[in-house]
């Protein structure tokens, strides 16, 4: 199972818990792009310590794949700006 699937069961499952609101806070300053507290990682357990490491190993690598499927799209574009008109048939 994913990471980002395994804090969502956890956060849904005990959304109060302390642990849950650390990785609400780390969720939401990710899709937030702003800053997170180090600190608050080291309040978790090792193995959610862990988990919160998977989160952001996920993350990036998501990001990456998002981010080239975005120039492929662009590049998609950019190539069917270039195709010449079709011609109309004479008459």
């Amino acid at each position: 199972m994913r990471a980002i699937k395994k804090v969502r069961q956890l956060i849904a499952h005990e959304p109060l818990n302390p642990t849950a609101q650390i990785f609400a806070r780390l969720i939401s300053s990710l899709v937030d792009e702003v800053d997170f507290s180090l600190k608050d990682l080291y309040e978790l357990s090792s193995s959610d310590f862990e988990l919160a490491m998977d989160i952001l190993q996920e993350w990036r690598l998501d990001r990456y794949y998002m981010g080239k499927a975005k120039t492929f799209d662009v590049a998609m574009q950019a190539l069917q700006m270039n195709k010449p008109k079709a011609s109309k048939p004479k008459a």
